[in-house]
């Protein structure tokens, strides 16, 4: 008789919190599953997932009920449905295409509520409807995500679906549909979910009695986009905590651990030491640069010796620091840009997170829309192409719009390589294929149109355009290629929900909405701070704490900035004293 496999601290812990996630299912108490970096979150989804068809598999489809699994990404929504063998049970999407398919049907209420939403009361979408008539009775539908109005429909934005299910939950007979065909939802992410969409479920559904039973799995540590709820707190939900860590060493776990001693880590092998190294720059001599985003860094050359010292010491130390083993995570733009070969995008933009957030209309159509469409036409793979642009084949009705796309799309490959912004907008205005977003051409008529013999101060938007249209156009496929993680350089913001082998990161100054070594000052009051600034400070942890969590066995951080002797104080409590080291290139 073969003798039961002794469990892991990690699976241990797995195993507490699946059966209090069975538990609370099996009482129809909604519940979040509260995970942190390495816990296997997924894992935890799948499995209530395959509990709940193997509870739930006869009687559901027997009422035309299913089980709905929202979550935050495409990538995500195909890998769970993968590992449910792709159960009719279950609908598996991704939040705006889920509430897309619950309120499309509700046509005249949609009619109505459209005319309320912020992008359509202003120019020029209000004029436009006024011009159409109003909505009168043309079809609203939802396909490409762009805002487009012809006789027959009118075609809303992405993000017009969450404000509009909002409005719609406001009707009863909507929530009691709702509450029928769905009487199970999971939300997978639950700290990056739409803020305003939480609290109309909150106020709607929580501790109203009946279904939906809601599942929360996520991490509100690991919350980064902007217009996430974060933290979820409600007495009506059962709080449950994954106490495992399947991902890092010990080290690296102890670490995390010390960062947030409230949610305590079991590791999956006790005897994978790793390793933890830190580097301060504190003893550098020289001037440092000053300024509200800049101050207290040092300056660019020095910057760039100072990382190629503490790469020179990990390597004597064994580490093997080629991108297949390690990941640099680089937490300062400027440094990174002259790296990665795009240093003047940081010049053009105020606001770094215009391209790194891709917050700026060209910067987000750029990398999420051109640049896949022209790779996948350089490939020939063109329902790539044609997805990546929001378009259908359709265009494409006889040979001669075939041949345009084609000449069109050559030409443009040929621009991306030799010239600038300005002469790829200006491409794709003159051919329209493809066609720029709406919001892209919308600042392009504004910029032309500006007279500045009228006396107005040109606004600093256009301004950062007109710059934006100097930068040679390798600039946006260099900064695409970050940002996807084509790169052994990437920001935390690329690396969510990722892992590697070995990670080195760079703490430095440059960004106006994060100060990592304040940060690290305001630890030991973070509970005496105002909302404001309490608000600050977990953004700058929740992406300090998602850089430390990478690491399969080894963690390094270089901080370039000056360390307070509070911000120090904290370092070494997190990290202990015998791991740093001073670094002086």
């Amino acid at each position: 008789m073969t003798e039961p496999t002794e469990l892991s601290p990690a699976e241990e812990a797995s195993e507490r919190a699946l059966t209090a996630v069975r538990e609370a299912i099996e009482k129809s108490n909604s519940f979040k599953l509260e995970a942190g970096a390495g816990a296997g979150k997924t894992y935890s989804l799948v499995k209530a997932l395959q509990f709940l068809i193997k509870r739930e598999g006869e009687r559901l489809p027997r009422l035309n009920q299913r089980i709905a699994c929202i979550t935050f990404t495409n990538v995500a929504k195909e890998e769970i449905k993968a590992r449910t063998d792709r159960s009719p049970l279950i609908h598996c999407d991704t939040i705006h295409a889920f509430c897309w398919s619950v309120i499309s049907g509700f046509q005249s209420q949609l009619r109505v509520h459209l005319q309320e939403l912020e992008g359509w009361s202003s120019d020029p979408w209000e004029e436009r409807l006024k011009e159409a008539g109003g909505p009168g009775s043309r079809r609203i539908e939802y396909s490409l995500g762009y805002r487009g109005i012809t006789d027959e429909a009118i075609s809303i934005h992405h993000n017009d679906v969450l404000p509009l299910t909002i409005r719609l939950l406001g009707y009863e007979k909507f929530r009691n549909i709702f509450r029928y065909r769905y009487p199970v939802i999971l939300i997978d992410e639950y700290q990056d979910t739409n803020a305003d969409w939480i609290a109309a479920i909150r106020e709607h559904f929580f501790g109203k009695g009946g279904p939906p039973l809601f599942g929360f799995f996520g991490d509100h540590w690991q919350k980064i986009y902007g217009d996430g709820c974060g933290e979820l707190v409600d007495t009506t939900i059962t709080e449950i905590g994954k106490q495992a860590n399947f991902r890092s060493a010990s080290a690296v776990v102890d670490c995390l651990n010390r960062m947030r001693p409230e949610l305590k880590q079991f590791v999956l092998d006790p005897d994978v030491r790793g390793e933890v190294r830190i580097f301060h720059t504190n003893e550098w001599p020289g001037i440092r640069l000053k300024g509200p985003h800049y101050g207290g860094d040092l300056p660019d050359d020095a910057a760039n010796n100072t990382i190629s010292e503490v790469k020179s010491r990990l390597t004597k130390a064994g580490w093997d620091l080629s991108a297949e083993r390690t990941k640099i995570l680089m937490l300062t733009h400027r440094a990174l840009g002259k790296q990665q070969g795009y240093s003047s995008l940081a010049s053009v933009f105020r606001d770094n997170n215009s391209f790194t957030k891709k917050e700026q209309a060209h910067i987000a159509f750029f990398v999420d829309h051109l640049e896949p469409a022209c790779r996948a036409f350089a490939a020939k793979r063109y329902g790539e192409m044609f997805a990546a642009l929001g378009a259908s084949k359709s265009y494409l009705l006889k040979a001669a719009d075939k041949k345009d796309w084609s000449d069109s799309m050559t030409r443009l490959l040929e621009i991306r390589q030799t010239g600038t912004v300005a002469d790829v907008v200006a491409h794709l205005r003159e051919f329209r294929i493809p066609r720029l977003a709406d919001a892209v051409e919308k600042i392009e008529l504004r910029l032309e149109t500006f007279d500045p013999s009228e006396g107005e101060e040109m606004p600093r938007s256009l301004m950062e355009v007109r710059k934006l249209h100097d930068i040679p156009y390798q600039e946006i496929i260099s900064v695409t290629n970050y940002l996807e993680g084509h790169s052994p350089f990437e920001t935390k913001h690329g690396v969510k929900g990722a892992e590697f082998e070995n990670v080195l990161v760079i703490v430095g100054r440059g960004w106006n909405k994060y100060n990592f070594g304040k940060m690290l000052e305001n630890v030991p009051k973070q509970d005496t701070l105002s909302e404001k600034d309490r608000a600050t400070f977990e953004n700058n942890r929740n992406l300090f704490y998602v850089a430390c969590s990478r690491p399969k066995r080894r963690l390094a951080l270089l901080f370039t900035q000056q360390l307070s002797p509070g911000a120090l104080n904290t370092v070494e409590s997190w990290f202990e004293k015998q791991n740093i080291e001073s670094v002086v290139e």
